[in-house]
């Protein structure tokens, strides 16, 4: 196997991971939801929640405010 053949699988791993894990579970909303609205611009976690739904459910976000945070924290590090 060659490096990019493994650097293409660990991107594909990734992506099925991000659409099948919950980042809200009361909305049942994916991490591939809440990363790709930080793609597309949301910065906070108000603007993260206003561009998915994320933080509607029943919790209000209390659970899901420190995922989509941490998410928020992660792509300012990869910038």
């Amino acid at each position: 196997m060659f490096l990019g053949d493994t650097i293409m699988e660990n991107n594909l791993n990734e992506a099925i991971l991000d659409k099948l894990t919950k980042t809200c579970t009361c909305k049942a909303i994916p991490r591939s939801k809440i990363k790709e609205a930080i793609k597309n611009g949301a910065s906070t976690i108000k603007e993260v929640q206003k561009a998915t739904g994320a933080g509607s459910g029943s919790c209000g976000g209390r659970n899901c405010s420190p995922r989509i945070n941490d998410l928020l924290k992660q792509s300012r590090e990869n910038i």
